[in-house]
């Protein structure tokens, strides 16, 4: 199945540019488990709905299930090549598992997977100057090297390509979309640095709260410079390309996220899904009843807490 919904990307750093056309795509790659099929979808599908308020001069693209091929995003990105223009942005998505072989990245699809270095080779060929590619996978730290480029923003979830485990940096990544605290300069967009810092805070933060030996460390890199770091800072160099490329707009509507009641399901929504990755990690110590039993309690939980997010306000704050 094919969705047209691209996740959009506001139009960059200066006002001459406020007509630019802004270029982004998704892809939710290959689960290998009906489990993480489903959150790689869900994924991308939350991904899109809140960035799809970027205004009428994004064009959106979600490649996800069967729909998400070799061939299908390599035309995809063709077809960017032949319409972006210098002063447009472009960004690229990709969430589900990768792997790495010692030599190259893969980001697993169905049928041929894709490397990074094919990915780059895409990329170059988008004419877009500013470009943010954010990939969501394990092993994804492999990938920084053959996609650095200069005016490129590159942010993966892992450090390295031996960090194989699935990664809960995504879930993240969509929540500093959501909210407005993510907005640490309160200039009322959510930068891809202000994303990165933040989905990366929650993801130590994780990790320390459920007592796991943390197994993703995230990177970013926006020099041109083919390694990453944790902190971008001024001192290193790195940042200032990410804190320029506005991720999100938030409309003034949105800042009733801001509200008691709703501040309270958020968190409630976050303790669930730290729940349900605890339980995942928890599985292979578990009979295949008592985790299905598990699972399907805090599944149901949290989609009753989501119903009560997604509320008008005054409902959901009653």
């Amino acid at each position: 199945m094919r969705r047209l919904c691209f996740i959009g990307i506001a139009a960059l750093l200066v006002a001459a540019n406020a007509c630019a056309a802004s270029y982004c795509v998704t892809v939710a790659g290959l689960g290998g488990d009906p489990e993480y099929e489903k959150q790689f979808e869900k994924w991308a599908v939350d991904l899109d709905k809140v960035l799809q308020t970027n205004g009428p001069d994004t064009h959106t693209t979600v490649l996800s299930g069967a729909a998400a091929t070799r061939e299908r995003l390599e035309q995809t990105l063709k077809q960017i090549a032949g319409a972006a223009h210098e002063d447009d942005s472009f960004a690229l998505f990709l969430i589900g598992h990768g792997t790495f072989d010692g030599g190259d990245y893969k980001f697993n699809l169905p049928g041929p997977d894709i490397t990074a270095a094919e990915l780059a080779v895409l990329l170059s060929t988008i004419h877009a100057r500013q470009q943010l590619v954010v990939i969501m996978t394990s092993a994804s730290g492999a990938a920084l090297a053959p996609l650095a480029k200069k005016d490129r923003i590159v942010i993966t979830a892992t450090k390295s390509g031996t960090e194989k485990n699935a990664v809960i940096f995504t879930r993240y990544w969509i929540d500093s979309l959501h909210d407005l605290s993510a907005d640490t300069n309160k200039d009322g967009k959510i930068s891809a640095l202000e994303s990165f810092r933040y989905a990366d805070r929650k993801t130590v933060e994780y990790f320390e709260s459920q007592k796991l030996l943390a197994t993703e460390h995230a990177l970013l890199a926006d020099s041109g410079a083919s390694v990453g770091v944790r902190n971008p800072a001024s001192a290193n160099g790195q940042g200032l390309l990410a804190a320029a490329f506005p991720v999100i707009r938030p409309p003034a509507e949105n800042a009733s996220a801001l509200s008691p009641g709703k501040q309270k399901l958020l968190s409630k929504k976050e303790d669930l899904e730290a729940k349900i990755d605890k339980l995942k990690y928890e599985k292979p110590a578990m009979t295949a009843d008592d985790y299905k039993r598990q699972l399907s309690t805090l599944l149901l939980e949290l989609a009753k807490t989501q119903a009560e997010i997604d509320k008008p306000p005054a409902e959901s704050d009653k």
